[in-house]
């Protein structure tokens, strides 16, 4: 747990201005009458030398997401926050997943699959994900989803990201968290491949939260947006720092590696949400080695632990920073993954003000808003600014004035 002597007073004054880098019309941008179409793909000439270059691309995001000033209390001297925001990638798809998602439903059609596979925790906003972008490709979605062994035998219910799978007609396994631990997610996944491919179905198999070397493409091609958007911005910033969560390592793999080989050049600061950094570590470096990048993962990204309690459990002070952040500054974060990696980093921040003063950064907003509905007993207490309409006996009163259709 975080220490209980971190408090941060989330008053801010309204007069400061945000600025907006805004992005002309960029090779990463999509007009309308691109949504949900596939192109063959031209990787960024700083990535061409990767191997195995994708084919194609499917259009599933709405891009490029906005990048503005984040005007966040407190901040050590002369630093300066910016985030990107890729919570505004999509609605049903919204968050960092649909962008991996973009090549690997690319992969999935060129192989001829009529069927998704993919697992997660309950509460997964990949395997939501996924399973929107499936049924708009008119494929059908498996999800396997991990829940507590009291609730494994139960209907899961309509909570968040699992009334739009439910929606949209996904087939969702329960499978207990100790199995989930006992068997894991490659084999979990290869027994109902195995099960559908012998009912005569063709199941694609996308591993959890879309994180492979194929799926690392996706932040890699964000690194060319974010390129792009500061070229053809008003404001002439220059980022020293990135900042984002990690859950399962594809995005902190394809963003360490594009800004290390781009024009970006930003050092790359993950905060792990699950496992441990070790774990990243290795596991990014095994996403850059499937992609023959020759690069060491701790050279290109540093990774410091933020799970807290648990992978999505949350301290009272972690989820009334999410409430305090909203308040001050009108961006929610999910209480998962960036929720957790804001308030460690203005941890991070207040014990170590020296590391960040004069440091201009970028956070990563990778989405996840339909986590919070799994909160709301949680987060209850935090928010009880509600009263009554006081309407004095004096303002006139007259059947009929206030039609409610």
């Amino acid at each position: 747990m975080y220490s209980g002597c971190f408090h941060l007073h989330l008053r801010i004054t309204p007069t400061r201005k945000a600025f907006m880098v805004m992005a002309s019309s960029t090779s990463t941008s999509t007009s309308s009458l691109d949504f949900l179409t596939m192109k063959p793909y031209t990787p960024p000439s700083w990535a061409s030398h990767l191997h195995p270059l994708p084919s194609h691309v499917f259009s599933l995001a709405h891009l490029p997401t906005p990048i503005h000033r984040w005007n966040l209390p407190n901040l050590p001297t002369n630093t300066e926050v910016w985030i990107k925001r890729d919570d505004l990638s999509g609605m049903q798809l919204s968050g960092n997943k649909v962008r991996k998602l973009e090549f690997l439903m690319a992969d999935a059609i060129a192989q001829g699959a009529d069927s998704i596979i993919t697992i997660g925790g309950i509460q997964s906003n990949h395997c939501r994900a996924t399973a929107v972008a499936a049924k708009y490709l008119n494929l059908d979605p498996f999800l396997i989803l991990r829940t507590s062994k009291l609730l494994v035998d139960q209907d899961p219910g309509l909570l968040g990201n699992l009334l739009v799978e439910r929606l949209v007609g996904a087939h969702v396994q329960l499978i207990s968290k100790e199995e989930y631990a006992q068997i894991g997610s490659v084999t979990l996944t290869n027994v109902l491949k195995e099960k559908l491919i012998k009912e005569g179905r063709k199941p694609y198999v996308i591993p959890v939260g879309g994180s492979n070397s194929l799926g690392t493409w996706g932040y890699i091609e964000a690194v060319r947006e974010i390129e792009q958007q500061i070229q053809s911005g008003t404001s002439n910033v220059k980022f020293d720092d990135i900042v984002v969560a990690c859950g399962s390592g594809g995005t902190i793999a394809g963003l360490s590696l594009g800004s290390s080989l781009s024009t970006l050049k930003a050092r790359v600061h993950a905060f792990s949400v699950c496992d441990d950094p070790d774990y990243f570590q290795n596991f990014v470096q095994g996403l850059l080695d499937g992609l023959k990048a020759g690069v060491n993962s701790r050279d290109i990204v540093h990774i410091q632990n933020a799970k807290g309690l648990g992978y999505a459990m949350n301290t009272s002070e972690e989820l009334n920073f999410v409430k305090e952040i909203a308040e001050a500054t009108g961006v929610v974060l999910d209480p998962v993954y960036s929720g957790k990696a804001a308030y460690a980093m203005l941890k991070d921040m207040y014990e170590n003000p020296k590391k960040w003063e004069g440091r201009k950064i970028l956070f990563i907003h990778t989405g996840g808003l339909l986590g919070l509905y799994d909160k709301v007993d949680q987060l209850a207490s935090f928010v009880g600014n509600w009263q009554r309409m006081d309407i004095n006996e004096s303002v006139p009163r007259q059947d009929g004035i206030g039609k409610m259709f």
